[in-house]
């Protein structure tokens, strides 16, 4: 007898809505799910590889512990009781011995994010980060120094929009089902898309204007937009008069940066500039100006995300149909969020987190992220204090923290590593212990708040048994929590009686969720009234242009700009990004999407290809003051000369992952760890490359 369970998927982070058939505790068929609007049964790539997952006998299938040195593969299977006794007693000799502080968890943010940060907070450490810092830190200190918003608390009516503006932002390969959905509705109904990225992706040819930038001068071109916009007026002078402070200064400040100072900068000429902006005036106030998803390119990227907010605040569309929305809680309606274990009453902590979030020298990026690159350096100078413990949960700091050798390095020093995941990760093949995790399909999981135009909760339902001797995240550190005297923080035996737990106030019941997948708080659209309803979070309560945020930590608003450097000669700069196929570093061993996608490769402009000898299809050399590999050329004239893009997520070495073994190279290998040390993002694009034939 078939069955059916409404469940979110989780082969990325998105945790798009599904339907999964079962038939004898076996997984037949996963869709969208039908009763949510954009989705309609539609899945992308990686969701419809879900199932590959599942069956994949290259998971970790039992708790395993290192016998050999790191990295050599030399295991023995253990049990949970002797894997989890062993991590327990080495955790409480560290914190013995060095303190709590000691400590470190990091993260991919997940629905279990607020059980880890208990795990710590229990124990007396501040030392929690996730992968958003990594991704997007400067975005988020973006949006909070000019609304008082972080971006996750921001969203995009895709489906309203007359014209959007992505900034290297994949879309259609980077997929979001119900936001490509909504943008395709959009762009058949005659939206526009102008798209500005140095390499022709998949969603440059949806667009119907493309600009081949030169790398790393975003900055520039929105300042020329500026320019235009102020110098014309074809801003929403009602809205700006109403909502914006600080429009004077940016007058003063945006003067030198002509539309004819941009086109030297970007290689855009001025009159294509011109054109657009007079569009987006004609379209306003439901325009996008995307303030990007992976915002961390280069050292200036706070003040680039930071200009891409101010053209949306001078067209009027931050809080307009169309435009870019603020998340409403269910707090608007009167109701109850879901509970979370971290509003529980925890010992203090006295002493700075390992990156220095919060403090003089780190003051403004998101401490409920932390900055997780900062990690190799905190362990190697044991500033502020030694880090002797990480534990690594679905986050691999090898192929996600840039300097993979420097990384390692850093590892080495730690007496402890473990890892939370379900595949062989290069983490978890470097790791002391690894306890594997059930997959999406295998667990109920916590609820997933979804703030929004209308806010709901998503709840996340086990579909099958798991398949190996694995469990859910939130009960395995509940596991550990126990073994360290910390067991009354997690009020739960099982998920469901966390599910339970959280529901608590909301007026919702787990049996609520069997339906459909979801419930509703309200079934209207809430906007907030543009002309006296906005409630932004900032002092002033008013978009910030001259941001108090910035200001208060000695920072400038608009400091002048640094022209980019053209790379060396016979040198590129490396850019990184991704496809519709694979998540990050997680699905490249997954059967179906590796026999699709099993390895990158190196994309070289024709005529820099020519002048080096280089040939479509042969293998390249390339080197970084950080490190080297070997990978084939894709040699074309789709990328800009100034740049080489290689897709971000190859060259693993867990030798148990077969499929993803050794195949192309790591993009971290080759990267500098160096950050936008206002906003917190790394900046991944800041490194320089040379390419030579093998």
């Amino acid at each position: 007898m078939e069955n059916e369970v409404y469940s979110l998927c989780f082969m990325c982070s998105v945790r798009c809505p599904i339907r999964v058939v079962t038939k004898d505790d076996h997984v037949k068929w996963i869709e969208g799910n039908p009763h949510v609007s954009g989705m309609e049964g539609s899945l992308c790539p990686r969701g419809a590889a879900g199932t590959a997952l599942l069956y994949d006998n290259e998971r970790v299938q039992s708790p395993m512990i290192r016998t050999g040195p790191r990295g050599t593969g030399q295991w023995k299977k253990a049990t949970w009781e002797e894997a989890l006794n062993m991590v327990g007693d080495k955790l409480k000799g560290i914190i013995d011995q060095h303190g709590p502080q000691s400590v470190v968890l990091g993260e991919r943010t997940q629905l279990a994010t607020h059980v880890s940060k208990t795990f710590l907070k229990a124990i007396g450490s501040p030392n929690h980060f996730t992968h958003d810092a990594i991704c997007k830190g400067s975005v988020n200190t973006a949006g909070r120094s000019l609304l008082g918003y972080t971006d996750a608390q921001m969203g995009m009516d895709y489906k309203n929009t007359r014209h959007i503006v992505l900034y290297g932002r994949n879309f259609f390969e980077a997929i979001e089902v119900k936001g490509v959905n909504a943008l395709t509705e959009a762009l058949e109904n005659g939206a526009k898309l102008t798209y500005i990225d140095p390499r022709v992706t998949v969603t440059a040819t949806k667009s119907q204007r493309y600009w081949m930038i030169r790398p790393g001068t975003d900055l520039a071109l929105n300042y020329g937009l500026i320019h235009i916009i102020l110098r014309d007026r074809l801003y929403d002078a009602e809205y700006v008069n109403r909502w914006v402070a600080g429009l004077q200064e940016l007058q003063e400040f945006i003067q030198p940066y002509t539309p004819r100072w941009a086109e030297k900068e970007t290689g855009i000429p001025a009159s294509e500039m011109e054109a657009l902006a007079r569009e987006m005036d004609k379209d306003r106030p439901s325009v996008i100006f995307h303030f990007g998803y992976r915002g961390a390119n280069h050292t200036n990227e706070i003040y680039m995300r930071r200009s891409i907010l101010i053209l949306n605040a001078l067209m009027g569309s931050i809080e307009a149909k169309g435009g870019i929305f603020l998340k409403k809680g269910p707090g608007e309606v009167g109701k109850k969020p879901a509970r979370k274990l971290t509003e529980q009453d925890f010992p203090g902590i006295n002493v700075p987190r390992f990156d220095k979030v919060g403090t003089p020298d780190f003051p403004l990026p998101d401490p409920a992220h932390g900055v997780g690159q900062i990690l190799p350096y905190a362990i190697l100078e044991e500033d502020p204090y030694p880090l002797k413990a990480l534990i690594n949960y679905r986050f691999d700091p090898l192929m996600s923290i840039p300097d993979t050798n420097l990384t390692r390095k850093a590892l080495d020093k730690l007496d402890l590593i473990v890892t939370i995941d379900i595949n062989y990760s290069d983490i978890a093949w470097y790791s002391d212990v690894i306890l594997p995790e059930s997959t999406y399909l295998e667990r109920t999981d916590c609820v997933q708040q979804a703030n929004g135009l209308k806010p709901q909760i998503f709840l996340r339902q086990q579909a099958v048994t798991p398949r190996y001797d694995t469990r859910p995240g939130a009960i395995i550190l509940k596991q550990i929590g126990e073994r360290l005297g910390i067991g009354n923080y997690f009020p739960y035996r099982t998920m469901e009686d966390l599910v339970i737990w959280q529901l608590e106030g909301t007026g919702f019941y787990i049996e609520d969720f069997k339906k459909k997948g979801f419930v509703a708080y309200t079934d209207r659209q809430i906007f907030w009234d543009r002309k006296d309803g906005i409630k932004f979070k900032t002092p002033s309560g008013k978009i910030e242009l001259v941001s108090s945020l910035l200001e208060d930590a000695g920072f400038e608003s608009f400091p002048a700009y640094e022209p980019m450097p053209s790379p060396p000669e016979n040198q590129f700069r490396l850019v990184t990004g991704r496809c519709a196929l694979h998540t990050h570093i997680s699905t490249q061993n997954n059967p179906y999407l590796n026999e699709i996608a099993p390895e990158n490769v190196l994309w070289i402009n024709v005529e820099k290809a020519d002048e080096l000898g280089i040939n479509d299809g042969g293998m390249v050399k390339v080197t970084s003051e950080r490190g080297a590999g070997m990978v084939k050329a894709f040699v074309t004239d789709l990328i800009h000369p100034e740049a080489v893009f290689l897709m971000h997520g190859y060259g693993h070495q867990a030798q148990a992952a077969t499929r993803s073994f050794n195949k192309g190279i790591n993009d971290g290998l080759l990267m500098e760890n160096i950050s936008d040390m206002i906003g917190g993002s790394p900046a991944f694009h800041h490194t320089c490359v040379c390419v030579n034939p093998a």
